[in-house]
């Protein structure tokens, strides 16, 4: 059978259009944002509908059952079938190119949507692994696995293969995390411990759609945390390892603090081994309040400046002995000899910095880069940054909510987009401002595609931050990399003094830069945090809007994915302004009351510090919790604070004796909050709010609308997940717990109470959100 002509509009007519501009354009010749898109071909597209299909599933509330997964596997296979019988009909003249064109694409986006949501289904069963449900105290033995700071100044040990008393080794956390209150010599990795302790379970988010430390800490396979005020001692040392990276990252984390000192070698050990426990707080917040913290996370920019010194300096030392002492090899690839060194040297960097989505997407985009130049391709482009983005979504679907990787991909995507407009122009500078001015254009337009991000996952936009990178970048560049690398290769044969010093001169200028510009009047504004909406509206919007430039122009398929990007945009950003913030919170343990005033957000009283800065972040306030316990709202008595809301009484009850006062609170009706477990049959005309009851249904978050008061809960917010849910987790066998598949989903399961929000019952005796008896905040659990 003769086959049938392929019109110049079909899928397989463009895609060889496309080959065929690969190699016939010049390397050096300039290209416009659709040529770059058009080179990438569909691939861009990949990751993105991937996305489709993973957020899909970490936005259900409910868990899906097997059922659910077996329906969506069957789809995709169908989808996949469907899409080769319209490219036989298409070949057999039954159907139009241009029609099967567009149903084989549709076919493909819903496959590979449905793959991505089978994925984070997959990915989530096999790292799954038993929570703690309820307050442990006692002996904890482990072996250390990691050793790092939390947000309060103190030294955390993660354990793993851990023991504890009277629990069954099915139902013990595969790895629990310990803060420890007192300075001590800290055990190094490997080394089997024991300790006495306290532990709980992950807490919850501090409001309802806020950060679910839960879900971060159940990929992490982190089961329990807490602290212990206790000495660690040791069990058995750590056995002898030939690779070990994390006893080498240390140990050489610990050499450079030691010869450089100070903070500025705290933050050189971080540069070049990931090890950021020696960095105190207050040089954290320096850096964030600068925008510099990115350069402490092991990121895109140290794994292009690594690879870049390495590639060049291999090249340049190859050059050499070539043209002296190797003429016999004249001719010879040198170039792919330094590629190779350079990834080779990239992957050793990747080993001992313990990895991160920062810098596995650094590593792959690098090695792509380095790959294609052993392949004789093109080293930067569209492609590589999506192939970069399949191999993370693939091996870790979870990092895509995770701002580390969407910040990441947005910076690098949007610098490879606008680069060819740099490229048509750059020649008509001179050529001594050419580097500044390409310093300046790619700060500003990474700042451009993260700044909307970092502002809503953390709340706070750093005003002086394209000052700052501008002064900071090119010394890390030129001196700081540069010299750690040297360092490395030196440090054997006891020559890496002078390299270590200059590094420490490159570091001791970041945190000058970064504390001057820090002190800058008006260096942060504080950003009310959007509506978790927002984000994957604006993402899809920006991403559909720029890659559907694609198309020939005057396609108007292409024109309306652009004006709907558009419309994305445009929505997210109006949603985002025109967010209202609860007029009440209340915290999942009932420790502090907050609402919402003229002057901004009033606590009840300073306590629970961490959830009430968490609130007033969100609020895009920038006072403290003392600043706003003090504002004029409650009244009453230490213990027994009052005020009214939406014209009813609000009463908070803490301290000594409070259990006690709640039939007295509950009399005049209203809304009566709790800091404590309330006696039997204390239940009056009022909706009371204790320990027991938060406890189920987590923190609270409520809205006032004509007099009305609308409800909304953390768990009912979340759903029940395998993060969030102890029922869901003994359903699905984790915990050492008998499998049930249920035939019905949990989304009907439960039920609802007078606030409106759904209720599990819980099997634990003492569930805790994780905070210790003597009232620890939560800053020492949150990552």
């Amino acid at each position: 059978m003769i086959e049938p002509a392929i019109p110049a509009g079909s899928l397989r007519r463009r895609a060889a259009d496309w080959r065929v501009r690969l190699f016939a354009r010049s390397e050096t010749a300039a290209e416009t944002i659709p040529d770059r898109v058009q080179r990438a071909g569909l691939m861009v597209w990949v990751p993105v509908i991937l996305s489709c299909g993973i957020a899909l599933w970490f936005a259900l509330r409910f868990e899906p059952g097997g059922a659910a997964y077996l329906a969506v596997a069957a789809a995709a296979a169908g989808l996949v079938a469907a899409a080769a019988v319209v490219r036989r009909r298409a070949l057999a003249g039954r159907i139009g190119w241009e029609r099967a064109d567009v149903l084989r694409l549709l076919a493909t986006a819903l496959a590979l949507a449905c793959t991505g949501f089978l994925l984070a289904g997959l990915r989530a069963h096999l790292v799954a692994a038993p929570v703690l449900d309820f307050r442990y105290y006692g002996p904890i033995e482990g072996r250390v696995a990691g050793i790092d700071r939390s947000a309060r100044d103190r030294m955390r040990l993660t354990l793993d293969h851990v023991v504890l008393r009277d629990m069954a080794p099915d139902r013990t956390p595969r790895q629990v995390r310990l803060s420890l209150t007192e300075p001590q010599d800290l055990p190094p990795p490997g080394q089997r411990v024991m300790l006495t302790g306290h532990l709980g379970p992950p807490p919850g988010p501090a409001e309802p759609n806020g950060f679910d430390f839960r879900r971060a800490s159940f990929f992490d396979g982190l089961g329990a945390v807490g602290y212990t005020r206790n000495p660690v001692v040791t069990v058995a040392p750590a056995p002898p390892r030939l690779l070990d990276a994390t006893a080498l990252r240390l140990r050489l984390s610990r050499a450079m603090q030691e010869a450089i000192g100070g903070q500025e070698g705290a933050v050189a050990a971080a540069l070049m081994t990931g090890d950021r426990s020696g960095i105190a707080e207050a040089t954290n917040q320096t850096m964030r309040d600068s925008n510099l913290y990115h350069i402490v996370s092991i990121s895109g920019l140290h794994m292009s400046m690594l690879a870049a010194f390495v590639y060049g300096a291999l090249r340049l030392a190859l050059a050499a002995i070539q043209a002296t002492v190797g003429r016999r090899f004249a001719g010879w690839p040198i170039h792919k000899a330094a590629a190779t060194g350079a990834l080779a040297a990239s992957a050793g960097y990747l080993w001992l910095s313990a990895g991160g989505v920062p810098t596995e997407r650094a590593f792959l985009m690098v090695a792509v880069m380095l790959g294609a130049i052993l392949l004789d391709r093109r080293a930067i482009s569209l492609r590589t940054v999506a192939v970069a983005a399949i191999a993370i979504l693939a091996v870790a679907p979870e990092a895509l909510v995770t701002p580390g990787f969407q910040m990441s991909f947005a910076a690098t995507a949007s610098l490879i987009l606008v680069f060819p407009a740099w490229s048509r122009h750059a020649n008509r500078l001179p050529w001594i401002v050419r580097g500044a001015a390409l310093l300046v254009l790619s700060s500003l337009i990474a700042g451009i595609a993260t700044s909307p991000i970092a502002a809503a996952h953390f709340n706070r936009s750093a005003q002086y931050g394209l000052i700052a990178n501008l002064l900071v970048v090119p010394v890390m560049g030129a001196v700081v990399m540069p010299a750690g690398v040297i360092a490395a290769v030196l440090g054997p044969l006891g020559l890496a003094g002078p390299a270590l010093w200059a590094m420490g001169l490159g570091t001791r200028w970041m945190l000058f830069v970064g504390e001057r510009v820090a002190d800058w009047g008006g260096a942060v504004l504080a950003v009310p945090a959007p509506p978790w909406i927002v984000l994957p509206l604006g993402g899809v919007g920006a991403t559909v809007a720029l890659l559907a430039l694609d198309a020939p122009a005057g396609r108007r398929a292409a024109r309306w994915l652009v004006r709907g990007g558009v419309a994305l945009l445009l929505a997210a950003a109006v949603i985002w302004v025109t967010a209202r913030r609860p007029d009440l919170l209340v915290a999942g343990d009932g420790s502090v009351v907050g609402v919402m005033t003229a002057q901004g957000r009033a606590l009840a009283k300073p306590a629970g510090a961490f959830t009430a800065d968490s609130w007033l972040r969100a609020d895009g306030d920038v006072a403290g919790a003392d600043l706003a316990a003090a504002r004029p709202a409650w009244s009453g008595a230490k213990g027994t604070r009052e005020t009214a809301f939406a014209g009813r009484p609000l009463v908070h009850l803490s301290g000594k004796g409070a259990a006690d006062r709640v039939a007295a609170a509950c009399a005049g009706g209203g809304i009566v909050v709790l800091h404590g477990v309330a006696p039997a049959g204390a239940d009056g005309p009022c909706l009371l709010l204790d320990e027991r009851r938060l406890r189920d249904i987590g923190a609270q978050a409520a809205w006032v609308s004509g007099g009305e008061i609308r409800w909304l809960s953390a768990e009912a917010a979340s759903g029940a997940r395998l993060w969030s849910s102890a029922r869901v987790r003994r359903d699905r066998g984790i915990g050492g717990q008998r499998p049930r598949w249920p035939g019905k989903t949990e989304a009907t399961a439960g039920k609802h109470d007078s606030a409106g929000t759904r209720t599990e019952r819980q099997t634990s005796a003492a569930p805790v959100d994780g905070a210790g008896p003597d009232g620890m905040g939560s800053a020492d659990t949150a990552p």
